[in-house]
């Protein structure tokens, strides 16, 4: 993030990647926006455009980066796990079955 100054202030300008970051903790928080805004010092129309342009990828299927880690998980074998920031975690065997892997993926883009 940079930030610099403005006669009304300091401004900060965030890469989209920040911007698409914020805009998902806001959704996952509960919050009202005055209050989210107020908690991470962002101006409310600086959300709110934040929140246009995730809404508008989301519905457009353009995926957006996301933050992995990959570690080694004995459980399940040779297969992989992947845990979603919201805590759900999807498991898949060595030799899953694709069809079902995009039917499950298909249903959890829709929660």
């Amino acid at each position: 993030m940079i930030e610099t100054r403005s006669r009304t202030g300091v401004g900060r300008y965030r890469s989209r990647v920040e911007a698409d970051q914020l805009a998902a903790e806001f959704e996952a928080s509960g919050l009202t926006r005055r209050e989210f805004c107020e908690q991470h010092r962002v101006a409310l129309k600086t959300l709110s455009r934040y929140l246009s342009r995730h809404s508008r990828q989301q519905r457009s299927g353009t995926p957006g980066l996301l933050r992995v880690e990959v570690s080694a998980c004995a459980s399940i074998g040779s297969g992989i796990a992947v845990v979603l920031a919201c805590g759900r975690r999807v498991e898949l065997a060595k030799g899953f079955d694709t069809a079902t892997l995009a039917q499950a993926v298909s249903v959890l883009e829709r929660l």
